[in-house]
């Protein structure tokens, strides 16, 4: 016989929460922080990515080569080419996926209720649909928001400037393929998204701590070792201090990024490739992936991956921090 799912705690009045009626503001408010903070930390490292994932064979020999070159040749504001808009954008990203998230697990705390389990527990499977329903949502805003600030990036400024703007990257990807112009990658997109806001179980079995890695990741990594925090502890959610939500933070990201990078590739090469679809190399994501192995190899798809990963404990640390100092400060 199975043993039952386990279940989460939540660590918060589930009451207090349904009696705000502006919970949902408040959610995506301190979201809209969390990805403000994602940007102005993270650019460098993206750009970085982003060149190494979409640069033709032999244009680079590693990440510090495309720093170095970089700095060479468009200084040190090249790393935060394209700012604007995922300032703009990543910041209504991020509010979409910590509301949605939020906004799921008070609707399972609800159904729960209703099945008279009173004692506000989410399973696994709820974390896991209740992530996956917030990447699946952010998605649709990622993807064009991504295209726009990929284009932007891989530009280099001693060339002439194909775009002058996100806004002329959007009209000259509109009149060259339409509407599924503007959304290219959106199939990764969505397989990225989808997969990675999930879970990770951790485990606490004496010392050291043991992490058993599951389908999918992020937003149930944070909030699990937040709760073993609250529980070991005997502390409030608001009592934990803030290098150890910086720690779950980054264990979140390095999760994120461990199931979900390959996608992240050919979403970039398909957003990198030629506007006019006669003219694309990828004619879809299959192809790109087929294309990708036969020029690459597997490493093919873990292009870009050290400045990645090396971005991922700053930027996701510094992302959730902004957001439970939010959500402290609103109520």
């Amino acid at each position: 016989m199975e043993d039952p799912e386990p279940q989460i705690l939540e660590a918060v009045d589930q009451d207090v929460l349904r009696q705000d009626k502006l919970r949902a503001l408040k959610d995506v408010a301190a979201g809209t922080c969390g990805g403000i903070v994602q940007v102005l930390v993270g650019q460098p490292f993206d750009t970085t990515k982003v060149r190494l994932q979409s640069a033709p064979l032999g244009t680079y020999n590693g990440a510090m080569d495309v720093v170095t070159q970089l700095l060479r040749n468009e200084g040190p504001s090249g790393f935060y080419k394209g700012t604007l808009t995922p300032l703009v954008g990543v910041g209504a990203c991020v509010s979409i996926q910590f509301g949605v998230f939020e906004g799921m697990k008070r609707y399972f705390n609800e159904e729960n209720r209703k099945l008279g389990k009173l004692n506000n527990e989410l399973s696994y499977t709820q974390f896991y649909f209740s992530g996956a329903v917030s990447g699946l949502a952010n998605s649709f805003l990622a993807s064009p928001i991504e295209h726009i600030r990929i284009r932007l990036q891989t530009q280099a400024s001693t060339r002439p400037a194909q775009f002058s703007g996100p806004l002329d990257v959007i009209r000259k990807a509109y009149n060259a393929s339409g509407i599924p112009g503007v959304f290219r990658g959106i199939t990764p997109t969505l397989l990225r998204e989808g997969n990675g806001m999930g879970y990770v179980r951790i485990s606490f079995l004496n010392s050291p701590l043991k992490i058993n890695i599951e389908p999918s990741f992020y937003f149930l990594s944070y909030e699990y070792l937040v709760i073993r925090d609250i529980e070991k502890n005997k502390i409030q959610r608001k009592d934990i201090p803030g290098w150890r939500l910086c720690l779950y933070g980054a264990a979140a990201g390095y999760g994120l990024w461990l199931t979900s990078y390959p996608f992240d590739v050919i979403k970039s090469r398909m957003q990198t490739d030629l506007m006019t679809a006669g003219d694309q190399q990828f004619t879809s994501t299959l192809d790109c992936a087929k294309k990708t192995y036969r020029s690459f190899g597997l490493k093919g798809f873990f292009k870009g991956f050290l400045p990645t990963m090396l971005r991922a404990a700053p930027v996701n640390a510094s992302t959730f921090y902004a957001f439970e100092l939010a959500i402290r400060f609103l109520g």
